[in-house]
């Protein structure tokens, strides 16, 4: 049985193994796949693992000996799943491994807003404080965030994990979800979407995009935000309308952004974001701690076992 990984290089760039999937067929790993080497790599292999790389209708119809393909990731839009369905080919994606690494991620960029601690590390580096007269000083506001309100967009796991950790910087949680569970109502309350807006001092995007969420942040949503609200997103770039965040942190109705994602991947050089006051922007890296990437790899690896063995899990076009 032959395996072709297609773009293995942003989950294992050298520090994991693919053994597990060598275990199990004559494997194949390329580190990224242009679009027109797609079908030549993929060959007559019976298993097919991505990442980012398409696999379209086109794909499926070209590629015969296909008979299973597994995502390196939860979000799976980068295969046409009905077409992989139609020829009765299961998909796999790899769900809830990434939670504490994304929640993690939420702090990092929320306390970087609160602090600056990178700029005021390079400040002191640049002997700004052996050459001040004070015995501390700051370049930017700082902030507590004890006492203030976190609006959570999407209260599933991670969403929920957030809520953990916010609890123990002592802010309160307002929750935010289309389906509320009530298991989860230990850890925040649920309001509607306009009064999260407006009663909360930071807003979090955990929310899987679909229609009815793309844009969700815009400037109708926006203007019913606080003056001076934070905003941080590490779920998916087109939850937030760019153009319309941009001229809110130029204007100073929203005072900071931390970002993970954003609608185009990666970032083009005219994002209007990139140029946005008080915008911090990390190349999609919540998900990619060691120990997260190790666990997407063991499911991935049990996914690809639990499909030879007849009993599939986690499919998506099932």
């Amino acid at each position: 049985m032959k395996i072709v990984i297609l773009d293995g290089y942003t989950e294992n760039p050298g520090d994991l193994s693919w053994d597990g999937f060598a275990a199990l067929g004559e494997l194949t790993v390329y580190d990224r796949t242009p679009a027109d080497q797609i079908l030549s790599r993929i060959g007559d292999a019976e298993i097919v693992i991505t990442n980012k790389t398409p696999l379209t209708r086109e794909t499926f119809a070209a590629c015969p000996g296909i008979r299973y393909v597994g995502v390196l990731a939860t979000g799976y839009n980068v295969v046409d799943i009905e077409a992989a369905k139609e020829k009765g080919i299961p998909v796999t994606n790899i769900p809830t491994y990434g939670t504490t690494a994304v929640a993690q991620m939420v702090f990092a960029l929320l306390l970087e807003i609160c602090h600056h601690v990178g700029e005021h590390s390079e400040a002191v580096h640049r002997g700004e404080w052996t050459n001040s007269p004070d015995f501390c000083f700051w370049n930017t506001p700082l902030m507590e965030l004890a006492g203030k309100t976190i609006g959570v967009i999407g209260f599933g796991r991670i969403g929920q994990n957030t809520a953990q950790i916010a609890r123990a910087f002592g802010l309160q949680v307002l929750a935010y979800d289309e389906y509320p569970n009530d298991a989860a109502r230990a850890l925040g309350d649920y309001v509607t979407l306009d009064e999260l807006l407006a009663q909360s001092d930071i807003i979090s995007l955990h929310c899987p995009l679909f229609p009815s969420t793309e844009g969700i942040i815009n400037k109708d949503s926006i203007a019913k935000m606080k003056d001076g609200v934070i905003l941080i997103n590490t779920s998916r770039g087109p939850l937030v309308a760019e153009a319309d965040l941009a001229q809110a942190l130029n204007s100073g109705k929203v005072y900071a952004a931390g970002l993970d994602v954003v609608a185009t991947e990666p970032i083009r050089a005219d994002n209007p974001l990139l140029n946005a006051k008080n915008c911090i922007i990390t190349p999609h890296i919540a998900w990619a701690p060691k120990e997260s990437r190790a666990r997407l790899m063991d499911i991935a690896v049990n996914n690809l076992k639990a499909f030879l063995e007849q009993k599939p899990v986690n499919v998506v076009n099932a």
